[in-house]
């Protein structure tokens, strides 16, 4: 029996090439050997987005993107996290066992704390309770389809540990397995992807590449790259030019061996640089998005295929439910 993976996606904003190769090629990737559920965050991003055209608009758009880049809601369990009323239920039952000091050293909430001070204002200035308890409501995500692994970079490690220091502090006063502890699955070799100003891709720089941009909008962004001075005639280093490290996510071993070959006999500028960017990021990148103006403009079908999801998703969660609320003695 394969172990289970689960992802959680959260749908607050467009998705753009850093979230493909960072988040989605790798996701995608676990499907070979694990029994995997993918869910829409929505409840998550309700700490951020409080307008609901834009929410409503998030859920379906970041719902497409991953259709279109090929999870097949066939073969995994894809479902809105706002559909499985039990995740709400358990992250209540968590929250008895949960300390408050647990949730202080959240890095969101230190972080936020932090730029407060920095301020001179209030520690607490701007902070609901679901940033708060944010790590609760992840846990329950977790903990509640029997997680085993949950694949995340270094920086979201924590979240998972939390997850086990839950789950294990309900099994040690129930003197029983209630629940399964997650691991993290680290992702070592998941690319960085370097944004149009240098930095990582982030939609919080500014610097992003949108995964389903039309090619008028996907040529205007990537000549807008930022590049040294250096002129045509100049050879140029491939491995700390952000074009190249870009082209090589695209491009196959022989493309990339030979625009290498070329920065370094000097010879050619950014101009053309960019121009032979443009075209494998749009070769990979038009298929996709024909598939994901497809799925966009049939939202009564995106909501059915979430929908179904969530069906085969809410018998596992209830299974779990049920299995604290005996061992608690709610029966």
């Amino acid at each position: 029996m394969k172990k289970i993976s689960l992802t959680g996606i959260k749908p607050t904003g467009s998705l753009h090439i850093g979230n493909y190769f960072g988040a989605i090629k790798p996701a995608l990737e676990l499907t070979k050997d694990y029994d995997a559920r993918y869910f829409i965050a929505d409840y998550h991003a309700l700490n951020t987005i409080k307008d609901p055209k834009e929410l409503a608009a998030n859920i379906r758009g970041v719902a497409a993107g991953w259709l279109a880049a090929g999870l097949d809601p066939g073969k995994v369990i894809f479902y809105r996290q706002s559909s499985i009323p039990e995740t709400f239920e358990l992250t209540t039952q968590l929250m008895a066992f949960t300390s408050k000091g647990l949730m202080n050293r959240a890095h969101a909430y230190k972080a936020a704390v932090q730029e407060n001070t920095e301020k001179n204002e209030d520690p607490d200035a701007g902070i609901n309770m679901g940033l708060f308890t944010y790590p609760v409501l992840m846990a329950a995500d977790i903990i509640l389809f029997d997680s085993d692994v949950v694949p995340v970079g270094r920086d979201q490690v924590q979240h998972i540990e939390m997850a086990q220091d839950i789950a294990q502090a309900v099994n040690f006063n129930y003197k029983c397995e209630v629940f399964k502890a997650p691991q993290a699955l680290v992702q070592e070799d998941v690319a960085v992807v370097p944004g149009l100003d240098g930095r990582k891709m982030s939609k919080s720089y500014g610097n992003t590449i949108p995964l389903f941009c039309d090619e008028k909008t996907l040529r205007k962004l990537i000549m807008r790259i930022v590049t040294n001075s250096q002129s045509v005639e100049e050879p140029k280093d491939p491995d700390t030019s952000q074009i190249y490290l870009l082209y090589q996510l695209f491009a196959n071993e022989e493309e990339r061996r030979s625009l290498a070959n070329r920065y370094r006999e000097g010879g050619m500028g950014w101009g053309e640089a960019k121009e032979e960017l443009f075209s494998v990021v749009n070769r990979e990148l038009s298929p996709l998005r024909e598939r994901f103006n497809e799925i966009i403009a049939n939202p009564a079908e995106l909501d059915a295929i979430l929908r179904r999801g969530a069906e085969k998703a809410r018998p596992i969660a209830a299974a779990t439910v049920r299995r604290f609320r005996k061992a608690a003695g709610i029966e």
